[in-house]
C-alpha cells in the first residue's frame, strides 16, 4: 500500500482525459471547457520520445496531420507551445520538459486504472478490504482467508485497524467492505451485525508472574499490581467499572494503544491486564479466571445494508458466519462448568 491511492489517481485521470467533441477542439470561445484526452498524451509522449513528427505518428499508428492537431490541441489546452518544430528534428519547450514527467505520470497512471478495471471485469483480480478492531486477532480468521485465497487465487486484501469508531467509519465511507469488532460506538441504522461468537475475558499474566501458579484470582490480588489498560478496546469502560466497583482504581495504570503493545508489556512482568483471551497464545501467558469478573466480548461481523456486495467479500461473509471457531469461547466455557 504505498503512495496515494489508484483509485484516486484513476478518477482525477478520467476527469482529465474526458471526451471532448470536435467543435470544442475548434471553437476558441469554448476553450475553457475542453479537457485533455488520452491520445492527446500520448502522441506528445511518443515525439518527446523519437522528437520527430514522422516517426512518432508512425508509433502511434496515426496520420501525421491527425497527430499535429492533436499536439496544438494540447498545447492550447495549457496555454503554451509544447515542441519547438524543426524540419528535422523538434525539441521540447522550456514548458514541454516541465510538464513532460506529470503527463506521463497521468498517462501510466490512467492505463494502469483500465488494467486494474479489465482484471477485475474478467475475475483475475479479486480486492477485498478489512477493517479490524485494534484488540480483534487477525489470526482467528486466517484459516478462511486461507481458503478464501484458494477460492480466488487473485485475492487482493486490505486491512486496516481501530477503534470502534474508526472501525464504524470505515464501512460508512465504503473503505473496508466488511468489519470485525466488538460492539460498535456507532449506531448507524444501514449497518448489519452478524454474531459471531462471545469471547470470555480473563485475567492475564506473564508466565514468571506471582499470580501465574494461581488457578482462580481474585480481584483483592490485584491491589498491589499495576494494571496494564488498553485503551482501544471496546471493552475498557465495562473493564474499568468493574475494577472500581471492587476497590481497584487504576489511577497508576500502564495505558497503551494497541493488543500487541500490551503483551509485550504482560511478557515483560510488567503488569497484570483483563483482556477477552479467545486466541491468547498459552506459552507465553497465563490466562486466570477472576472471580465476579463474569464479562464477555460479543464479536460480530458488520456489513452495510443494501451495498452491492463483491464475489469475494459476500463469500468471506458467508465463511464468518458458518465458522466453528476453534478456541475456548464462553458458550464453550459455559458448558464445561
Amino acid at each position: 500500500m504505498v503512495g496515494r491511492d489508484l483509485t484516486a489517481e484513476a478518477s482525477e485521470c478520467l476527469t482529465l482525459f474526458a471526451p471532448q467533441t470536435e467543435q470544442a477542439l475548434v471553437d476558441p470561445k469554448r476553450a475553457a471547457e475542453r479537457t485533455m484526452e488520452m491520445h492527446q498524451i500520448r502522441y506528445f509522449l511518443a515525439v518527446s520520445e523519437t522528437l520527430n513528427l514522422t516517426r512518432a505518428a508512425e508509433r502511434c499508428n496515426v496520420a501525421q496531420p491527425s497527430l499535429t492537431r492533436a499536439i496544438k490541441a494540447l498545447e492550447l489546452e495549457l496555454g503554451g507551445e509544447l515542441l519547438r518544430r524543426e524540419r528535422a528534428l523538434s525539441h521540447l519547450t522550456e514548458l514541454g520538459q516541465r510538464v513532460l514527467p506529470m503527463l506521463r505520470q497521468s498517462y501510466e497512471t490512467a492505463l494502469s486504472a483500465k488494467m486494474v478495471a479489465t482484471s477485475i471485469k474478467k475475475g483475475e483480480t479479486a480486492p477485498l478490504s478489512l477493517a479490524l478492531s485494534q484488540t480483534v486477532a487477525l489470526e482467528l480468521f486466517a484459516p478462511m482467508l486461507r481458503e478464501l485465497s484458494r477460492l480466488f487465487p487473485g485475492l487482493q486484501l486490505k486491512v486496516y485497524r481501530g477503534s470502534s469508531s474508526e472501525v464504524a467509519e470505515y464501512l460508512k465511507l465504503g473503505t473496508a467492505e466488511l468489519a470485525i469488532a466488538g460492539a460498535l460506538d456507532d449506531t448507524w441504522s444501514r449497518v448489519d451485525a452478524f454474531p459471531l461468537f462471545e469471547e470470555p475475558l480473563d485475567l492475564v499474566v506473564g508466565r514468571t508472574h506471582r499470580l501465574a501458579t494461581k488457578s482462580l484470582a481474585e480481584f483483592k490480588d490485584l491491589a498491589s499490581e499495576t494494571v496494564l489498560v488498553n485503551g482501544g478496546c471496546e471493552m475498557d469502560a465495562a473493564i474499568k467499572a468493574r475494577l472500581s466497583a471492587n476497590g481497584i482504581f487504576a489511577t497508576g495504570a500502564h495505558q497503551v494503544a494497541t493488543r500487541e503493545d500490551l503483551l509485550a508489556l504482560l511478557k515483560a512482568n510488567l503488569g497484570v491486564a483483563i483482556i477477552p483471551v479467545g486466541a491468547l497464545e498459552a506459552m507465553s501467558y497465563c490466562r486466570i479466571p477472576l472471580r465476579d469478573l463474569d464479562l464477555v466480548r460479543k464479536v460480530s461481523v458488520y456489513a452495510v445494508a443494501g451495498r452491492q456486495r463483491a464475489m469475494a467479500c459476500a463469500t468471506l461473509l458467508n465463511m464468518l458466519r458458518a465458522a466453528d471457531w476453534d478456541f475456548e469461547t464462553a458458550e464453550r466455557r459455559r458448558s464445561t462448568q
